[in-house]
């Protein structure tokens, strides 16, 4: 760490695997990739990796195949970010961050087949239903979020976390606060805390990150939630929460799909809920996002049966089914395991 910086990490960056620490010391050409639908862990870690990619004299591409939601474009460096890999660059290694599974990186992995089956993976995760996809697999479920992860990878590889005149900092201090919902999560640990004081003593406006993240939205998305919110609906005594977010929604106050991001945590505050579950229409499918409480049930068990994963307070699925039909099916399962609940 640098001189200046009186927060210890050490210990903690220890348990960093030497296996992904020397990979990237002596990668060159680098692709650093994140999910569709990204949020700030998704583009904070990918941004970051690329960064010390290149502090070692390596060239790294980071990229998202959606484009960028405009709430995370106050954030120095995401102007970086490419919907495809740069085809000038051949690539000796690709980073693939906060995903639960490969085909989270969208639409990316179809058409460059060939550059994923040919270059190493590294995966870098937090998904504690991640099957290991990569070549190396750094899958840490303790952790709150890929940028604390990827913030000890930094300081094992020397990287100081004032990088880039703050962009290294702010970029996974973004991630820190999305994935623990401003640190009122049960995911933030003491580890959290601390790389959230390093991240912060490297210039990271914790306060600031807070408001554009989670006290900030525009006024369309203000309706949008309150269109969703006002059709919320219950069983099981209130222990069962649920709205719809429809294609007509977001067509009626001109929004995107990416201002969405918040809602299924505003039914999750529900007092009475055990589970709190968000479908989104999509073109032919629909979206699962759920939400639980702690002690009770495990959201991934819940979104595990429709080919998802997560966490066990926030996971989602994609079911290939309209709206009506998935609610119908994913309900059913879900009564079932908040009726198991006892408290």
């Amino acid at each position: 760490m640098s001189a200046d910086l009186r927060v210890d990490l050490s210990a903690y960056a220890a348990a960093v695997p030497d296996e992904v620490v020397e990979r990237l010391r002596v990668a060159r050409r680098v692709l650093t990739i994140c999910h569709e639908n990204p949020e700030a862990d998704a583009l904070g870690s990918a941004l970051a990796v690329a960064m010390l990619v290149e502090a070692h004299g390596g060239v790294a591409t980071p990229v998202c195949a959606d484009p960028m939601p405009p709430m995370y474009t106050f954030l120095a460096g995401m102007e970086r970010f490419r919907q495809e890999p740069d085809p000038s660059l051949d690539y000796d290694l690709i980073v693939v961050g906060d995903c639960g599974e490969l085909d989270r990186i969208g639409p990316v992995l179809e058409t460059h087949r060939a550059l994923f089956e040919r270059v190493p993976i590294l995966d870098i995760d937090h998904h504690v239903s991640n099957p290991r996809f990569g070549e190396i697999d750094w899958v840490d479920p303790k952790s709150s979020a890929t940028c604390e992860m990827v913030t000890l990878l930094a300081l094992r590889l020397g990287v100081p976390l004032t990088a880039g005149n703050g962009m290294l900092a702010s970029a996974l201090a973004a991630g820190v606060v999305m994935d623990t919902g401003n640190f009122q999560h049960s995911n933030t640990t003491p580890q959290t805390l601390m790389v959230a004081a390093a991240l912060r003593e490297a210039g990271a406006n914790l306060s600031e990150l807070a408001r554009r993240l989670y006290r900030s939205k525009p006024n369309n998305q203000l309706v949008l939630f309150g269109r969703v919110l006002a059709r919320m609906e219950t069983d099981l005594d209130g222990r069962l929460v649920w709205s719809t977010l429809e294609l007509s929604d977001l067509a009626a106050v001109a929004a995107g799909p990416e201002q969405s991001e918040g809602l299924v945590d505003m039914l999750a505050q529900s007092e009475t809920a055990e589970a709190a579950l968000l479908f989104k229409e999509a073109d032919g499918e629909t979206r699962v996002s759920v939400r639980t409480r702690e002690g009770g049930v495990d959201a991934t068990k819940l979104t595990g049966l429709f080919g998802g994963g997560g966490h066990a307070r926030a996971a989602g699925a994609t079911v290939k089914l309209p709206p009506e039909e998935a609610r119908q099916a994913v309900l059913a399962q879900a009564a079932k395991l908040v009726a198991a609940v006892e408290r």
